[in-house]
Formats: structure tokens, C-alpha cells, sequence
């Protein structure tokens, strides 16, 4: 049996903002593929066509845009670091995981331990809730959110994982799973401990996962202050209070660590919504890392022009479908496909697609076949997976056996 030949296919369509686009479409490798789905691999890297950011304050930084998937600029992003109360957000991703399931309820009360009122009286994070009593999970995840308060986080991981050492187990099995190599938790409310370390890279992918995962989180995070037993605190991210696009995330601060925030901002285009995700660690002070983060988030937006190639489920290509009950299937992803590059340069947007041919069924709505590269005059810029838009379904046993035939005589 002979390997079936590279095929290639030149497509050509006009945008508003582009002078032209093409695509061209050849074979990749099911390892290959496998390869770049890496699930840490959320990001395309920065080329060094990508515009230099400003000067920022901190230990170590990273820009992420979430609506292209695009790493905008970083610095020691890879480096180990504290990660502090940032460390919250990891705890609030499993909290919301077992809300979505039904393990907990908002208003479902949980017992608040000696271990969690202690671990409150620990530093100025706390959200003053009493041993002995119980407290709504809604009021637990306000209080860990928005006053970072120590006592509530260890509730919640209380409630959740029935002790904290199960559920540090479970915060290190999720980050695991996201496909993080450096992040390893020690406990779930980021207090100084031995070996509980991250980077400003995989911190943004914990970021980036609650918001796509759980966007409904995300009312927490904007909210400016919470009152509770009487008290009432402010919320630490200072970016609230000044910028009207800033709707998170989380503030952070140990002696070792420095000041930390994860802030998100988002922002009308003309190409749609545009969301900016940074993370800065180890600034000298809440006014510093306040700054320096409103710093990169502006330059993010001002820096960069939105280029949107195709809509969601807007098929790119049309591709032969092996044993299957239907011969061709469409191409496309199940969100926009959205670049952005440095400002003026739309024109130069040229696109490329690799197919894990042969493709056979049976085939699922939304199963990766291959990328759609982007480049940008001639320069690799980025890297999304190309999905199946329709579902096909195994042909019976005479249309596979005639394809196979078809196949093998290729």
C-alpha cells in the first residue's frame, strides 16, 4: 500500500481589512497534531515581529490576549515564583467546578473549622467569619474573592475536598491537567510554604481557564467591596476603582512574593469584544503593580490591530471524508477566528491550513483535523487548531470496504 500523495488547495477571499488572504492546505501528521494540542499550549508565542512593550516594574510579567489566543509580551515568564493569593484562583476553579456538578449550592452552608478561622487570623487576609459557625457558599467564595480572605478559602477547600490535604491533592491534579510543569500547591490559600511555587505564564493559563470555563465567575471578580459580620472591605485590585474595562481578577501579596495582580480588561473592535489578560509579580507595592498592570493592558489595546478571518462555524475549507456516510466534510472553528498584529499591519495577514489527512470517519462535531497557520509578511505569527463543523458518521461495511479499496490504490 502506497502513502497518499500531499494534496494542495490555494484559497483566496477578501476582507475589509486585508488586501488578500490564502490559504493553502497539506497533510500533517496525527503525531504532529497530537503535538499542538498540547493542553498548556493555550498561547502562540510572541515572534519578534511583535512590537516591544513598555518598560514594567515588576519581577515578571506576561500579556496574554484571550480572544486571539496570542501572547502579547512577557518577561520571565518562566521564571519560579511565589504565586500568593493568585493561588486563589486555582482554589475558586475547583469551588466552581463543584458548583457546575452539584457537589456544592451557593446557598448551602459549611461549617467553619478551627483550621480555617486560624489560618485567617494569619497575615491581613481574612474575612472574619467565626469558628463554630456556618456560612453560605456564596458568602464563602464573595469572601475569598474579593477580601482574599485566608479563613473562607480554607472553608471552601474544606467543603469541597472534606480536608485540605485532599484538596491541595486535587488543586495539583488540576494542574496537571491543564498541562503545567512548574505550578505545585502546598496549600489552597497561598500563604508562604515550602515547594508551593508557579510562573506568570502558567498562572495566566489557570486565569484563562476559569474565565472560558466558568464565565459566569467572573461577577465576583469585578465586585469593588463585600461586607460581612458587619465589616466592610474593599477590594484590593485597585484597576476596579479607576478603569471601567478592568472586571478582574485577583490581587496577591506575601514578603517573599512581592505585590501581584492578575487583571483582565476587555474592549469593543471593530473586529469584536477584546479581552487582555496580565500577570505581574513581585512589584514593590499595591500602587506599583496597579500601575504596571494598567501599563501593559493599555499598551495591549493601543499597540495592535484586530483581524478577524472568519466567524464561528464559518467553514475555512471543505475536505473528503473517508468512510464515512457523507463524503466531504466543512472546516472551520466553533469560535472566530481572531489575530491581532501590530497596528497597520492587516494587509499582511496571510493564512495557511494542514489537514490530518487522510480524514476518517467517523468524525464529531468540533473534532480537531488539523491547524490554520497565520503568518504575517512571510513570518510564522500563529498556530489555531482546525476543526470539523458537521458530524459524519460511519458509512456501513460496503462503504468502508470500498474506501479502504480506494485508499490502498492511491
Amino acid at each position: 500500500m502506497t502513502a497518499s500523495p500531499s494534496r494542495r488547495l490555494l484559497l483566496s477571499a477578501t476582507f475589509s481589512s486585508l488586501a488578500a488572504l490564502s490559504v493553502a492546505l497539506l497533510p500533517v501528521s496525527g503525531a504532529q497534531a497530537q503535538a499542538a494540542a498540547s493542553p498548556a499550549s493555550l498561547f502562540a508565542e510572541p515572534t519578534t515581529a511583535m512590537p516591544q512593550p513598555p518598560e514594567v516594574a515588576a519581577r515578571a510579567f506576561i500579556l496574554q490576549d484571550l480572544s486571539s489566543r496570542q501572547t502579547l509580551a512577557g518577561r520571565n515568564a518562566d521564571q519560579p515564583v511565589e504565586p500568593a493569593s493568585l493561588t486563589k484562583l486555582m482554589t475558586a476553579y475547583l469551588v466552581f467546578q463543584a458548583l457546575q456538578s452539584g457537589k456544592l449550592s451557593l446557598a448551602q452552608e459549611l461549617p467553619v473549622s478551627e483550621r480555617a478561622w486560624r489560618t485567617g487570623m494569619t497575615g491581613a487576609s481574612r474575612s472574619f467569619i467565626n469558628v463554630n459557625s456556618r456560612v453560605k457558599v456564596d458568602d464563602l467564595i464573595k469572601g475569598m474573592i474579593v477580601q482574599s480572605g485566608n479563613d473562607a478559602t480554607v472553608a471552601l477547600a474544606e467543603g469541597v475536598g472534606g480536608t485540605v490535604e485532599v484538596f491541595v491533592e486535587m488543586m495539583n491534579r488540576q494542574a496537571q491537567a491543564f498541562g503545567l510543569k512548574a505550578t505545585k500547591f502546598a496549600n489552597p490559600e497561598g500563604l508562604t510554604a515550602p515547594g508551593h511555587v508557579s510562573t506568570a505564564r502558567e498562572l495566566s493559563i489557570i486565569a484563562t481557564r476559569l474565565i472560558l470555563d466558568f464565565p459566569n465567575s467572573l461577577p465576583y471578580y469585578s465586585m469593588k467591596d463585600f461586607t460581612f459580620n458587619g465589616i466592610k472591605q474593599g477590594n484590593r485590585n485597585l484597576l476596579l476603582f479607576r478603569d471601567p474595562t478592568v472586571d478582574g481578577l485577583k490581587t496577591g501579596y506575601t514578603d517573599a512574593a512581592g505585590y501581584c495582580l492578575i487583571a483582565t480588561s476587555r474592549r469593543p473592535t471593530s473586529g469584536g469584544e477584546r479581552r487582555l489578560l496580565s500577570v505581574v509579580v513581585g512589584t514593590a507595592s499595591p500602587e506599583a503593580r496597579a500601575n504596571e498592570s494598567q501599563k501593559l493592558l493599555n499598551w495591549g489595546h493601543s499597540a495592535f490591530d484586530v483581524v478577524k478571518l472568519f466567524d464561528a462555524n464559518q467553514p475555512v475549507t471543505t475536505a473528503p471524508v473517508w468512510k464515512g456516510q457523507a463524503s466531504t466534510a466543512r472546516l472551520g472553528r466553533t469560535q472566530p477566528i481572531v489575530v491581532v498584529v501590530p497596528r497597520g499591519q492587516a494587509a499582511a495577514v496571510k493564512t495557511s491550513v494542514t489537514r490530518n489527512d487522510p480524514l476518517l470517519a467517523p468524525l464529531s462535531k468540533g473534532q480537531a483535523v488539523g491547524r490554520i497557520q497565520v503568518t504575517l509578511s512571510g513570518q510564522p505569527w500563529q498556530s489555531l487548531p482546525l476543526q470539523s463543523l458537521d458530524e459524519v458518521p460511519s458509512a456501513g461495511w460496503l462503504g468502508r470496504a470500498w474506501d479502504a479499496l480506494r485508499l490502498g490504490i492511491q
